[in-house]
């Protein structure tokens, strides 16, 4: 009874993230050696690896696969995650590692087939002859059957948990935890506080692009810099208003939209056409009409 229970506990489903997470990191060694190695290239002239690039990505990916599946019975990716891959056609629920067919096989499925989807491709993408045609087509044909069967096993793999590739399910090996995973205990008191803490988060998140912030700086703006005492004529208006109410410069086709401050064209244009409940910053006046100054503001006046 001891034993069972001690072999039970020696193999260790994965989670499903956890077997995506090692996929993901597998692409990104991948794209990460291919990025160095190309690099030691950039000397050369240029489109030089063009014509043998899927036989020197297979080499790569032989070398990967040499100290990888073959020594360890692990990816990189489970490698940093601690799982590895388990003989799933064995009789036993005892861990047994891969079986020599099963990581040719692997091979020949991973890198094999790789290599061919892009030698093809090469081969038969100037063919005109109806041969090359037909072959085409037949290979275009089984690349997405491979697709499709592929999307049905990550269909089946949401919903059991076992087998992400195809490979893994046509070749029967399943990923497991290397050892047993240790129970976390988590205080109550930290929970509720990152609970709490991510639904705050979530409803800013959710609340932020609701808030008009250009709108809310102005009303502020309006609030701490209030301007009275200005005569209600338009020759005040020409003689005090002499920046703009936006930028602070000089105004450049100066504008009033009704109150008595002036702005540059370009300023108060752009603010009306990204917010259409524009205020003036100043004094708060909504945007009746955008009139151009009628009065003349000489330009020796910015020197007095």
């Amino acid at each position: 009874m001891a034993s069972s229970i001690g072999s039970e506990k020696s193999v260790n489903p994965v989670l499903r993230i956890s077997q995506l997470d090692a996929l993901e990191l597998n692409k990104a060694l991948e794209q990460l050696v291919w990025s160095q190695f190309t690099s030691c290239f950039h000397g050369f002239k240029p489109g030089m690896l063009a014509h043998f690039e899927p036989e020197v990505k297979a080499f790569l990916w032989l070398v990967l696969w040499r100290f990888t599946i073959y020594s360890n019975n692990a990816t990189v990716g489970q490698a940093i995650l601690n799982i590895h891959y388990k003989n799933n056609l064995s009789q036993t629920e005892k861990y047994q590692p891969l079986s020599k067919h099963q990581k040719l096989w692997y091979l020949i499925f991973t890198v094999g087939g790789r290599w061919l989807e892009e030698r093809c491709y090469d081969l038969f993408s100037n063919r005109q002859l109806q041969s090359f045609c037909k072959i085409k087509s037949y290979i275009n044909f089984g690349a997405g059957l491979l697709k499709l069967c592929g999307l049905l096993n990550f269909l089946i793999f949401l919903q059991k948990g076992t087998f992400a590739t195809l490979t893994e399910r046509i070749l029967g090996i399943r990923s497991v935890f290397c050892k047993p995973q240790s129970v976390r205990q988590v205080g109550f008191e930290y929970m509720n506080r990152e609970l709490l803490w991510h639904g705050f988060a979530e409803f800013l998140i959710y609340l932020l692009p609701l808030i008009n912030v250009q709108k809310l700086k102005l009303k502020i703006s309006s609030w701490c810099l209030p301007i009275a005492g200005l005569p209600n004529s338009e020759n005040t208006l020409a003689a005090h208003c002499k920046e703009c109410s936006l930028c602070g410069e000089w105004p450049t086709m100066p504008h009033t939209i009704g109150c008595l401050h002036v702005f540059c064209y370009y300023c108060i244009k752009s603010n009306c056409l990204f917010d259409m409940y524009f205020t003036c910053p100043k004094c708060g006046s909504e945007v009746h009409s955008l009139q151009p100054l009628k009065y003349k503001i000489e330009m020796t006046e910015l020197h007095a």
